[in-house]
Order: C-alpha cells, then sequence, then structure tokens
C-alpha cells in the first residue's frame, strides 16, 4: 500500500495504513502524542486545534498557511511540513518570540486556547513585517479566548517582532523545499483503508479515471464543509477525491477582460487579484469565516458546495461570472446562476466538477457595491448579503443591472424583476422607490436563528436603498468602519 509521505516539524513520517477521513488533529493527539495542539470546537471555529502547513509554490519555494487541523484530513498532508507548537522553540529551549512575548505581555490566561493563538502569530511572524493594528486582528480572527483577555494578546503580537530572533524555519526553508521536492509523486496518491478508498490525482485526466469509475465519489477541496460531514454529522465517506493537487484547478489568469481562477485555488490565494479589481468585494472577502479557514478554503469549492448563505455566490452572480464545468462529455461553460436549481441541486451532470470562474472586470460605466449583514463582524454566516451593479449612460439611464442575493432563499440567486424595474429609466429617487416595492416581494425569505423572515425581507429593500445612495451620492458617509488594505 502507497504510504502517506510529509516532514512533521522536521521527521520524515510514512504512514502506510491510515483511515483517509482521519483529521490531522486526532492523529496528532492521538497518534503522535504531541497534546499542544487541542480540540475547542472541532468545527473550525475556535483555533485552538491551529497549525502550520508548509508546501511547494510553483516555484518550488516554501510558503506557510496557519490552518485549523479538526478538520483537515491526514491525506492531504502528503507531500507537505506540518509545524506544531512543539516545533516552535529552539533546541536549547530558548523560546520563540511568538511564545516570550505572550509570556512577557501575560497573553495567556487558561492556557488552552494559547497554543493556537501562538501558531497563528508565528504564521504572521514569518509571513509578514511588523503589522498594523488590523492586520494582527485579521491573522487572530480565527482565534478564540474565551477568557476574554485579547488585549494582552494583540500586545505580543506587536512586540514579538522587537526580539533578537533569527527564524530557523526561514533558514531552512530551502533544505526543507528539496526534502519535500523528494517528495513530490508522479501519479497521485491513490490507497484503500477498511472501506474508505482515498485518491489524490495530479491532473485533470487522472481526476477524470477517478470520476468514471465512481460519479458519486466525494470531492474534497479544503475540506472546511466537507471536515465538518465527519467532525459533525459523522457521516462516513466512502470515496475520497481531493483535487487539491490538480495542476489545471490552480493558477490566477488576468487580461484586460477578466480574471480566470482555478477551482482549487484558496480564497487566500485570489484575495490580491480580486481586492485590487473589485475593491468591494476583497473587503467582503475579509469578513469570510476566518484567516484560518480562508487559508483552507477554495473558490471552486464554495461555489461547488453551492450553500444558500455561502458569501461569495451572491457576489459572483452579480459580477456575471461564469463557470467552467468539466465532465466525460468535454466543457460547459454557464452563468454561475444556472449552476443552482433547487437547495442541494445543481446543474452538474455525472462526473462533472468545476473547473474554473471567469469573473468580467468592471467597466468604466458600470458601478458595483456589495453587502453582509451578520451578528457578527468577523467569523460568522450571513443573514443576508447582496450584491449590485449597474451600468449607467452618459444622461443617468440605467441601461443593465445585476444583482445577487443570499440568505434570502434557498439558493443564491438574482432578483430578476427588480432588475427589470430599473433598466432603461433614469437612476433616481421615483425609480429606486419602485424597484423597494418590487423587491420587497421577489423573495420569500424563512425564519431561522440567524434572522426572521421579516428582517430579512426589510433589510434586502435597505442595501438596495444603500447602493442607491452610495452611487449617486458619494458624498455621503455611508460605511461604519474604514477598513485597512487588505493584502
Amino acid at each position: 500500500m502507497p504510504a502517506l509521505r510529509f516532514l512533521l516539524n522536521d521527521e520524515l513520517r510514512e504512514l502506510p495504513d491510515i483511515d483517509p477521513t482521519r483529521t490531522v488533529l486526532q492523529w496528532l493527539r492521538e497518534d503522535a502524542d504531541l497534546h499542544g495542539t487541542k480540540e475547542g470546537c472541532a468545527e473550525g471555529d475556535c483555533g485552538a486545534c491551529t497549525v502550520v502547513i508548509g508546501r511547494l509554490d510553483n516555484d518550488g519555494r516554501m510558503v506557510y498557511r496557519a490552518i485549523n487541523a479538526c478538520i483537515l484530513f491526514m491525506p492531504v498532508l502528503d507531500g507537505c511540513q506540518l509545524l506544531t507548537v512543539e516545533h516552535l522553540k529552539t533546541a536549547d529551549g530558548r523560546l520563540h518570540p511568538a511564545q516570550q512575548a505572550m509570556v512577557d505581555h501575560h497573553g495567556s490566561q487558561c492556557g488552552f486556547c494559547t497554543p493556537g493563538f501562538v501558531m497563528s502569530l508565528f504564521a504572521m511572524y514569518i509571513n509578514r513585517d511588523r503589522p498594523t493594528r488590523g492586520q494582527i486582528n485579521e491573522t487572530l480572527s480565527g482565534n478564540l479566548c474565551r477568557c476574554t483577555g485579547y488585549r494582552p494578546i494583540i500586545d505580543a503580537a506587536d512586540a514579538m517582532y522587537d526580539y533578537d530572533w533569527e527564524e530557523p524555519v526561514l533558514v531552512h526553508a530551502p533544505e526543507t523545499a528539496r526534502r519535500l521536492q523528494a517528495l513530490q509523486r508522479d501519479r497521485g496518491l491513490e490507497y484503500t483503508h477498511g472501506d474508505h478508498h482515498y485518491a489524490a490525482p495530479l491532473n485533470v485526466a487522472e481526476l477524470q479515471e477517478q470520476l468514471a469509475a465512481d460519479p458519486d465519489a466525494t470531492l474534497l477541496a479544503g475540506g472546511t464543509d466537507v471536515g465538518l460531514w465527519v467532525t459533525k454529522l459523522h457521516r462516513d465517506l466512502d470515496n475520497l477525491v481531493y483535487v487539491g493537487h490538480v495542476a489545471e484547478l490552480h493558477g490566477i489568469e488576468e487580461n484586460d477582460d477578466e480574471v480566470s481562477i482555478g477551482a482549487a485555488v484558496t480564497h487566500t490565494e485570489a484575495m490580491e487579484v480580486i481586492d485590487r479589481c473589485f475593491p468591494d468585494f476583497g473587503h467582503l472577502m475579509s469578513r469570510f469565516a476566518s484567516l484560518l479557514i480562508r487559508n483552507s478554503s477554495t473558490v471552486g469549492g464554495n461555489i461547488a458546495n453551492g450553500s444558500p448563505i455561502g458569501d461569495s455566490m451572491p457576489v459572483l452572480i452579480a459580477l456575471g461570472t461564469r463557470v467552467v464545468l468539466h465532465g466525460p462529455n468535454g466543457r460547459r461553460d454557464i452563468p454561475l446562476e444556472d449552476l443552482y436549481v433547487d437547495y442541494g441541486k445543481q446543474n452538474r451532470q455525472p462526473g462533472e466538477f468545476v473547473e474554473r470562474i471567469h469573473i468580467p472586470k468592471l467597466s468604466a460605466d458600470e458601478h458595483f457595491r456589495c453587502y453582509k449583514l451578520s451578528k457578527r463582524f468577523d467569523q460568522d454566516i450571513s443573514g443576508v448579503c447582496a450584491a449590485f451593479k449597474i451600468r449607467l449612460d452618459d444622461n443617468g439611464v440605467v441601461r443593465e443591472m445585476r444583482t445577487g442575493f443570499g440568505g434570502v432563499g434557498p439558493i443564491p440567486a438574482r432578483a430578476p424583476d427588480t432588475e427589470a424595474a430599473v433598466t432603461d429609466k433614469a437612476w433616481d429617487e421615483q425609480t429606486i422607490g419602485q424597484a423597494e416595492q418590487v423587491l420587497a416581494g421577489e423573495f420569500t425569505p424563512m425564519t431561522d436563528m440567524r434572522a426572521s423572515e421579516h428582517y430579512r425581507r426589510q433589510v434586502t429593500v435597505n442595501l438596495l436603498r444603500k447602493f442607491f445612495i452610495e452611487t449617486s451620492q458619494p458624498e455621503q458617509a455611508t460605511r461604519v468602519l474604514e477598513e485597512e488594505p487588505i493584502s
């Protein structure tokens, strides 16, 4: 049986027989006897399980990202380096600046969440120069302290850059890259453990082979949702096909007309181009789950999951995004909104998978905004997500409008009647008043723990009004917080 091969800190590990749905957290605590990584929620919310994963980029250099170990399946580590809190101090016992600063600034209260905070700080330390307060907040958005002691942790995050320290992980990165390069495969990892089968194809041809053998196989990308199927719903996933190594599903391409993103590109990887080309979308993405989740979650996985409360789909729909589906009969290029048929049902044929998405760039006469309403600013699921794009002529007449809504129905969707109500009309108070009346009756939202039907219906209309104000009266202050640049 092929062995799963990875570096645990600096030690090569080869595991020939491991359940493909065993999480990294379970393995660390129960098999590797490394107990610094904690379980707090088992769903990627609290950050107590934070570890750092090192991978090779396209140029053969090491890239390090902090992620949630509680929803990451072990085989995904193949060809990677796994860094845990036990790795940080030196052989002579000297603490890493992220650890020492937490000690010196009293950043540890009960201590349970502390290793997770330390690992997030460590990832920030090796990835950026001294951060701003906003960047610290962004880094720690996925780590929760139930003792409510964030101030000393934030102080530690700033102070750790003052220590005299030569980072061993960066010093040894070229050697680590050479070691990982030796672990790369000519053909994707594939093995069976009991009733569970796992495959990690390296290209589209191998992926098609796997789906031809089992069109109903569970496609695994970032695992930020599929992981919960195992840890929370206790589902038994017989056949997992991991798409994270499929070369054609990676890469971001940009020209004058559009941005093209591979389905396996993570949200963190996509942030720079999205923030630059669609700033409002970039700010919304900074509230998409947490940094830890965005380091794992993929653009295509979020689209393919198709949750009615997912944040990216309404925005992408309003922008006019097209999705490329690849299956046994070749490729299909369809508008994103046409992918969603009903709750849990998509316009995908057996064996089809999301390959790429194409997002048209905004022209000079187009205006675009998007909005997320949730109970918490960071790391929360939307009650309502809405996006609007209009194209105005020189006389202020709407020549085209596109909308996208989430949280107001069983699928992410446009509001076609509202769009029709403003098209070829002046973008003025009379037009927006008529559009608000139409929009109020266009959806039938549900009431749940996040919002009532009445609230969702009302704020959907209010967000259309906000869009009108921002595009017709730009001098009006409508945003509560001034967001810092993301990158």
